[in-house]
């Protein structure tokens, strides 16, 4: 009884710590760059702004904006397009993309307001697999099924 009591509560932090990500960063085969970002809710009749941009250092570089009075930087003009995703957010895909960034990357995007970034080492970006993206997302709730079956097989 005390076992699974334990399994119980090992399994209940660790669902209450696995939620998805607002923003993921990934390489697609042909060496896209995508960001989506999940951080806008889709209310009736609004418009929603949105900047994406990432950072190095202390320089920050306008990618894709809907903003009136901002603008991409020219190195970015033609290079990206953004794209609303159901039931919420947008994805930003960036054609021609170096994977020659330095070394720490901040990807930033912000929708009507909010704002979300994450941190990103150039030799960690993630192909956009379903299974990497999965195994990026869910590896607490992978850690919990496994919890779950060695306490009942045992």
């Amino acid at each position: 009884m005390i076992k699974y009591l334990f399994m119980f509560g090992v399994l209940g932090v660790l669902l209450i710590t696995a939620e998805s990500d607002d923003i993921t960063v990934c390489l697609e085969d042909d060496k896209e760059l995508r960001v989506d970002c999940l951080i806008s809710e889709k209310k009736p009749n609004k418009f929603d702004t949105y900047e994406f941009s990432w950072s190095s250092g202390t320089k920050e570089s306008l990618i894709n904006t809907n903003v009136s009075g901002s603008s991409a930087e020219n190195q970015f003009k033609d290079k990206s397009q953004v794209e609303q995703l159901d039931p919420h957010g947008y994805r930003m895909t960036l054609r021609g993309f170096s994977d020659k960034l330095p070394h720490n990357t901040t990807y930033i995007c912000k929708i009507s307001g909010k704002s979300v970034s994450v941190n990103v080492e150039a030799d960690k970006l993630l192909p956009c697999s379903a299974v990497s993206m999965f195994l990026k997302g869910s590896c607490t709730w992978i850690v919990g099924l496994l919890l779950i079956f060695y306490c009942t097989n045992s």
